[in-house]
């Protein structure tokens, strides 16, 4: 599997895996500025758990996505290898969080304090990103249009699907016994 183009001149089509990676920080963003109303009206704790789910969900996805697709390929076009090292320590924070949120429930101490301290993490993220590594990336010479494409199949590959995500709230609900715990494995 390669990245790279025999020409330079289809470099264009970058833009691609640049367009969809943007998509993505949008969304996640959207969600946050969703949660962050809903905190500030005092709205159903439901809705908000719902919202940080799905925020959880997308940064797992995105940041398995760069990690397994994106960052691998982009270490090997840019010379700025101390960059990439620092996304790498901050998807390890933002997943850390994620960790936390997933065993928590809304009206738990700290709740929305670690909601907003994730949205803080992944705004300072996108930001470098957006600033640092994407434009690097768009001038290299990777196949852009190739590289969205695998992180899309990548990403239908590690989405959970429904009848998990029921089955794991489920147990969520439910406690553990030894014979569970001692055959689960972790994603």
């Amino acid at each position: 599997m390669t990245h790279h183009r025999e020409s330079s001149a289809d470099k264009a089509v970058t833009g691609d895996i640049v367009k969809l990676l943007k998509a993505d920080h949008e969304k996640v963003k959207s969600l946050f500025d969703e949660f962050k109303d809903l905190m500030e009206k005092g709205n159903s704790k439901s809705k908000k758990e719902k919202i940080v789910k799905e925020i959880c969900e997308e940064l797992t996805l995105h940041a398995l996505a760069e990690e397994s697709i994106v960052y691998p390929a982009t270490r090997d076009v840019i010379e700025d290898q101390i960059l990439m090292d620092e996304a790498d320590v901050e998807h390890a924070s933002v997943k850390e969080l994620i960790s936390q949120l997933q065993s928590m429930n809304s009206d738990d101490s700290h709740y929305d304090a670690k909601v907003i301290v994730l949205s803080e993490y992944v705004e300072h993220h996108v930001k470098e990103e957006e600033k640092m590594i994407l434009p690097k990336l768009a001038k290299s010479e990777i196949d852009g249009k190739e590289l969205a494409e695998e992180v899309i199949h990548f990403k239908e590959d590690h989405k959970e699907p429904e009848s998990k995500k029921s089955t794991k709230n489920k147990k969520k609900e439910e406690p553990v016994t030894n014979s569970e715990s001692s055959g689960s494995t972790k994603n």
